[in-house]
């Protein structure tokens, strides 16, 4: 059953040694990862493309995975028995072809940020250090079709919202209908940026009308840097606009969880 199951019977410090050693490639990784994304400076469109690209390869891996019955992306199957080993050997798992860690990986780059991208790296395997810690005693008592079943569901589930993000990054999705204008003086508005996205996430302007929009920096988060009209844009700042037609406009934060609209009549 691998590394995992050797040590759950034998001795239970492997486990940390190989998670240890697990977490720091992909830190590591992530951070390349972003730094290059940094470089390259993708645009909005660009991170939106790669975000639905990682979504439906964690898909894929997860129809895979169900059809098949078993766990991918499993540690090696010959267990080390030294605390040396394991941690090389957690370190070496990066290089296993995975899906879910080629989604990651994806998410990574297009976060366009060595701090963003590591931690998506470090998060992915804080997450999964449970299973796999409780991989050999899972194992033992559920067969593999239903753990790869369980398995299948949740990572569906994650690609179905890493391409959602995608596509809602893009501005790829309708917006809602424009409400009634409001005052003639309203061609300043002002948006919070907050840890939970945009407030208010809906604001209005006369169409035909240049407008502001003062975007305020109240937390730190993804929603620091948005993305309006095909560009990024680092808070706190003022995003002059030219004059609009009638409908909405869409804005995103940099990884596309989090939108907000401005309505122009």
């Amino acid at each position: 059953m691998g590394l995992i199951d050797h040590c759950h019977g034998r001795d239970p410090a492997l486990v940390g040694w190989f998670l240890a050693g697990r977490l720091a490639s992909y830190t590591t990784a992530g951070a390349l990862l972003g730094l290059l994304g940094s470089v390259v400076s993708l645009p909005p469109q660009a991170r939106a493309v790669l975000l639905i690209a990682a979504g439906v390869t964690v898909i894929v891996f997860a129809v895979r995975l169900m059809r098949r019955g078993r766990a991918d992306c499993a540690p090696p199957s010959r267990a080390a028995s030294s605390r040396y080993k394991a941690p090389l050997l957690g370190a070496a798992t990066i290089l296993v072809p995975c899906g879910v860690t080629l989604g990651v990986e994806m998410i990574a780059i297009s976060s366009g940020s060595p701090v963003a991208g590591a931690a998506a790296m470090a998060g992915f395997v804080v997450g999964t250090a449970p299973a796999f810690a409780l991989l050999g005693y899972v194992l033992r008592r559920v067969s593999r079709t239903r753990l790869a079943r369980f398995a299948g569901v949740a990572a569906i589930a994650a690609g179905l919202w890493t391409a959602g993000a995608g596509v809602n990054l893009g501005g790829w999705l309708p917006g809602p209908a424009a409400p009634p204008a409001a005052g003639p003086g309203a061609q300043t508005v002002t948006v919070f940026a907050t840890r939970d996205g945009y407030r208010p996430a809906m604001v209005t302007a006369r169409a035909g009308v240049p407008v502001e929009v003062v975007f305020k920096l109240v937390d730190r988060g993804c929603t620091g840097t948005v993305a309006i009209e095909g560009r990024d844009v680092a808070l706190p700042a003022t995003v002059r606009l030219p004059p609009q037609r009638p409908g909405s406009l869409r804005y995103v934060c940099g990884m596309g969880m989090y939108t907000g609209f401005i309505n122009f009549s």
